[in-house]
């Protein structure tokens, strides 16, 4: 039997036509999905995951937000972010919001954790792609032909903290 080879998902694989692909926190690249535990402070509260935010924000306001808040990790955010509840019904406004939620979240995560910043900065202009069959909208849907939403708005923060580095560092000289 031979022994699997352990994946570091903090280091970066750049694939074919300078393709950085991720999906799951385990996996390759892992340290861009939702999922990696990297916890983030936003609304004055600890966030476990991106995920636990991102899901949590469907109810803001509510005590479902503070039951997801709490979940025991990402999987479990995820299924009671989605779940039907007659008693806590998605807020109105989420399709509009839901992308901005995720800005907030990863911005949170890349900012707050040097090394994730200093990781995402090192991809250049490489393209991030969340890889995945289960997911057209924030991923590619598996055949390149998804959104890949996320990947969007990893790039975007990206080029963001790109710019005020180099601001930061004409400041400097």
């Amino acid at each position: 039997m031979s022994k699997s080879k352990k994946i570091d998902p903090l280091q970066i694989i750049v694939e074919e036509g300078n393709k950085i692909q991720f999906y799951g926190a385990k996996n390759q690249n892992g340290l861009f999905s939702n999922f990696y535990k990297s916890p983030i402070k936003l609304k004055g509260k600890i966030w476990q995951t991106t995920e636990h935010y991102f899901q949590a924000q469907k109810f803001a306001g509510t005590s479902k937000e503070e039951e997801v808040r709490n979940a025991p990790g990402p999987g479990t955010a995820f299924r009671l972010g989605r779940k039907k509840d007659k008693q806590f019904p998605i807020r109105n406004d989420w399709e509009k919001a839901k992308n901005t939620v995720m800005y907030e979240a990863i911005k949170a995560k890349f900012t707050q954790h040097d090394n994730l910043k200093q990781i995402l900065l090192s991809t250049k202009n490489n393209i991030i792609i969340e890889h995945t069959k289960r997911d057209a909208y924030w991923g590619d849907g598996g055949d390149g032909k998804g959104k890949n939403t996320l990947g969007i708005l990893l790039m975007k923060l990206r080029k963001e903290l790109s710019a005020e580095n180099k601001k930061e560092e004409t400041q400097q000289n």
